[in-house]
């Protein structure tokens, strides 16, 4: 089993305290989701955990099997094992798909195992018919010209191919109709297993009726404040944050880091 672990996490964007003492444990065999209001931190931790450096740790530790990621390059983070399904993904022209994606799961290998162009040809073929991608979308420019259900689609396409140990997807939801949430669900599903985790960030229900969490978290005012099962997203999409926030006596600012 594999585990990451944030702890006490402060993190300032521009000398702003976004997150102000973040806790949370996830086990490889969990899928978890933090859901939220705007202006809560939710992006903000996805930011700090992959190494953005815009966003500043002040505080705190980020563990990945009791290693400290903060000590480590993004490429470093990468390398071991974590995966970040970004909400607005970049275009990189003259990069094929095909290209981006075996040279991503080559440089988690040794050179003694590399993966060789039948294995993943066949892999890249097995995993778009998955997510009912065409052919060419693996010779198309990394993102280039790409439909935002196309990005998201690519998104998972990619995280399907490296197979990370721990994924943060980052409202892979927003944007999509109901059948390409179905299908980015899908892909996401078919991840589940014993050696993968993943942190879904949401503002939905709707995608936690289709990729079901073991774990709900609530995060305000750069906290987590609640924690539960899957249930507990069901109530918030009945009730919403209002009188939760009521009961916790917390007043939001939104920032235009985390919007």
């Amino acid at each position: 089993m594999h585990t990451l672990e944030v702890k006490d996490l402060h993190v300032s964007v521009e000398d702003k305290e976004i997150l102000k003492g973040v806790n949370l444990t996830i086990n490889s065999g969990e899928i978890h989701a933090i859901m939220g209001p705007n202006g809560t931190g939710k992006s903000t931790l996805s930011a700090a955990i992959m190494g953005n450096p815009l966003y500043e740790v002040t505080q705190g530790e980020i563990l990945l099997d009791g290693q400290n990621v903060l000590d480590m390059t993004v490429d470093e983070r990468a390398r071991a094992g974590l995966f970040l399904a970004m909400q607005y993904p970049s275009e990189i022209p003259g990069v094929t798909n095909a290209e981006f994606l075996r040279q991503a799961i080559n440089a988690r290998r040794s050179e003694e195992d590399k993966i060789s162009v039948m294995d993943f040809i066949q892999k890249l073929d097995e995993k778009m018919a998955i997510l009912d991608m065409p052919e060419e979308m693996g010779e198309r420019y990394l993102n280039e010209g790409f439909s935002g259900g196309e990005k998201k689609r690519n998104e998972i396409l990619q995280l399907m191919m490296i197979e990370p140990t721990f994924a943060i997807l980052d409202e892979i939801d927003s944007g999509l109709d109901i059948d390409a949430l179905q299908i980015v669900a899908k892909g996401v599903n078919q991840m589940r297993g014993e050696n993968f985790g993943s942190l879904i960030i949401t503002h939905y229900q709707r995608l936690l009726n289709y990729i079901v969490p073991d774990v709900v978290h609530i995060m305000m005012d750069g906290r987590v404040v609640k924690t539960g099962d899957a249930e507990l997203a069901k109530v918030l999409e009945a009730d919403g944050y209002k009188g939760l926030m009521e009961e916790l006596g917390i007043e939001l600012e939104a920032t235009e880091a985390d919007k």
